[in-house]
């Protein structure tokens, strides 16, 4: 069985797909938010280096990707264990060594991964049109207007994807979920720019 079969097993006498898809989307949500609260309060105060703004970004970013890694680790593997104790105790037998005792171990890494990689990963592309400038390649727009439009296209895509999975109309899932950045990026304008 491939790695990739393995960790869906896992999930599956779990019960915990659900769990992962709700960590990426609440995560990866908090990192495009974070991303794009801190590049509008660079834009309305006064100029800074691209580099710095980098730099106090993807600090940022590690942070809320180790948050989210050990945070995760330590409530799931918790609530594992607790639920294969249940198990243990329904069945009166061991079952350490089982798929049910397997999953106990692994489940929780593979969810804290999810929950951690989201916002490193979307913060990274966020953070893109920053480094590509800083390289010297020419944006058609200012590298901070760049990145805050791909922070509220990573929300909108975001808002998508949890449409198509509660099923509810993928637009309007995707407004919703942009409504929020542009209603989080009006407050720091009008707050921090004045």
């Amino acid at each position: 069985m491939s790695l990739l079969n393995q960790a869906k097993f896992l999930l599956d006498i779990t019960r915990t797909r659900g769990i992962v898809r709700r960590y990426f989307v609440v995560n990866g949500f908090d990192g495009a938010l974070t991303m794009l609260g801190l590049i509008m309060g660079f834009l309305v105060s006064t100029p800074a280096d691209l580099s710095m703004i980098i730099g106090v970004c993807l600090g940022a970013a590690i942070a809320l990707s180790i948050s989210g890694i050990s945070s995760a680790y330590i409530s799931e593997s918790a609530e594992r264990k607790h639920a294969l104790g249940q198990l243990e105790r329904a069945m009166m037998s061991d079952l350490q060594h089982s798929a049910h005792g397997i999953a106990t171990r692994w489940v929780p890494l593979l969810i804290a991964l999810v929950n951690g990689l989201a916002p490193l990963v979307i913060s990274l592309l966020i953070l893109s049109p920053l480094w590509l400038a800083t390289a010297g390649v020419n944006l058609p727009i200012p590298p901070l207007y760049a990145a805050i439009f791909v922070a509220l296209l990573l929300t909108f895509l975001l808002g998508v994807f949890l449409g198509r999975i509660s099923g509810v109309t993928w637009l309007r899932s995707g407004i919703q979920a942009l409504l929020v950045a542009v209603i989080t990026a009006s407050l720091i304008y009008l707050l921090v720019g004045n």
